[in-house]
């Protein structure tokens, strides 16, 4: 092992974010279209789907659910977001933010109003317009809103150009993506 290696198994920082869609296709249009999305690549596909009682165990689901296609997305600079498409017994529609579990993931856009026209526009609903940030994540610029994808998962559209006061308490900065590079994925 290099000396380099980090072996405190502590993480760098979230990889991806899984999410599971009723419709793999329909559910990468919306992404390509509301965010610029990019698929890199499908790892499991209607010709290989995964089944049986190991991939069951390994993810813990229903038996009888079958993962018919998975597909890797990039997202601006940060984590990707990994779709399964699965079809078994027992689903269930996208759980409310109140539910306990993953409730919601964020993205960042710099022109707020732009990023929820492009939202509306690719089949989401906003739930309100753009709010102020609340509390220590107030500041000039500073505004959020959440919508429901068209498969009914939550995602927030937030913009905290005025880092200032939360920084200030922070024992660390918070993360925030690079901007973009004009051109990729608009």
């Amino acid at each position: 092992m290099k000396e380099t290696e980090d072996c405190s198994g502590l993480p760098r920082g979230i990889d991806h974010v899984g999410v599971t869609v009723p419709d793999i296709n329909a559910a990468l249009g919306f992404l390509e279209k509301a965010f610029g999305a990019v698929p890199l690549y499908r790892n499991v596909t209607p010709d290989h789907p995964q089944e049986g009682s190991k991939v069951e165990k390994i993810l813990d689901l229903v038996p009888g659910t079958v993962v018919k296609e998975m597909c890797m997305v990039a997202l601006g600079q940060g984590p990707c977001i990994e779709l399964f498409e699965m079809h078994g017994p027992e689903q269930h529609s996208a759980l409310r933010p109140c539910d306990f579990g993953l409730q919601h993931f964020a993205v960042y856009v710099d022109d707020i109003e732009a990023g929820c026209a492009r939202f509306t526009e690719a089949g989401g609903v906003l739930m309100t317009e753009p709010q102020k940030q609340p509390s220590l994540e107030e500041g000039p610029g500073n505004l959020f809103c959440y919508g429901k994808t068209p498969w009914g998962m939550i995602v927030e559209l937030l913009a905290t150009p005025s880092r200032e006061r939360f920084d200030a308490v922070s024992p660390e900065k918070r993360y925030q993506p690079p901007r973009r590079q004009s051109g990729k994925a608009e």
